[in-house]
């Protein structure tokens, strides 16, 4: 048999995994703060620049806020949407996701939104959709753009009437990187005009479905609509992954 290689961990990652791993843990807390740079130099016993570089990523990635040569020392952040925001947009980022990965986790996510959104719904809330859906109406006439933004904002009403905020950062990531697939749609599209008039109808049903409470129907209906605008993107070798989202 054959090994791979191994590749080599650089000392400011395992800084850094220690550091994380102490936070998720709860370990450190939100508004606690890490030693000083000296003193994290000291304990990991590693160089200056190594810590920097720690520290660096860490407050990329929304864990904590520093300033070099702060001697309170680097604060430890609460979790917040923003952070998350930015985790989720580099994984669904990633090369080693296929747009059916993808696809098939917005399908799953799609169709949990809307269930609960039917379920869980508002006055408010139904307010706040039809009011996207006659933008989206008025959008027709408007150009794409306009179109395009009602349908965000439709999307994003669903995800809040969820009421799950890890719901809206998360189909508001993976929305965002199979937005281009859209958008290239439409831009090819032979007649935009029936393309949107097709999309109103689909979120015309979309919204009675959750009016009426039939969060079963609303799922189904998102699961559909995703599978029939970007099944012809995927190979058909890999549509067998959404398949099963269709018969639930």
């Amino acid at each position: 048999m054959r090994f791979e290689p191994v590749a080599t961990v650089r000392a400011y990652e395992r800084v850094v995994q220690q550091i994380e791993e102490a936070v998720f843990s709860g370990t450190l807390k939100a508004g606690e703060r890490l030693p000083s740079e000296r003193e994290l130099m000291t304990q990991f016993a590693v160089s200056r620049s190594t810590i920097r570089e720690a520290l660096r990523v860490l407050q990329a990635a929304g864990l904590i806020r520093s300033k070099p040569g702060d001697p309170r020392g680097p604060e430890v952040l609460a979790a917040s949407p923003a952070a998350l925001h930015k985790s989720m947009h580099r994984l669904t980022r990633a090369d080693h996701l296929s747009l059916a990965e993808l696809l098939q986790f917005r399908m799953a996510l799609d169709g949990s939104a809307h269930l609960l959104a039917a379920k869980l719904r508002t006055e408010e809330h139904l307010a706040e959709l039809e009011a996207a859906l006659a933008a989206m109406h008025a959008g027709t006439s408007l150009g794409y753009a306009e179109f395009s933004r009602a349908d965000v904002a439709f999307h994003e009403a669903i995800a809040r009437a969820a009421g799950n905020p890890l719901l809206v950062v998360c189909l508001e990531v993976v929305r965002g990187v199979v937005l281009e697939q859209i958008e290239e749609r439409l831009s090819h599209a032979g007649d935009q005009d029936a393309l949107m008039r097709t999309w109103l109808a689909h979120h015309g049903e979309v919204l009675q479905a959750i009016r009426d409470a039939d969060g079963e129907l609303a799922a189904r209906l998102a699961r559909r609509a995703l599978y029939d605008n970007y099944a012809e993107y995927v190979p058909e070798c890999e549509r067998v992954l959404l398949h099963p989202l269709l018969d639930i």
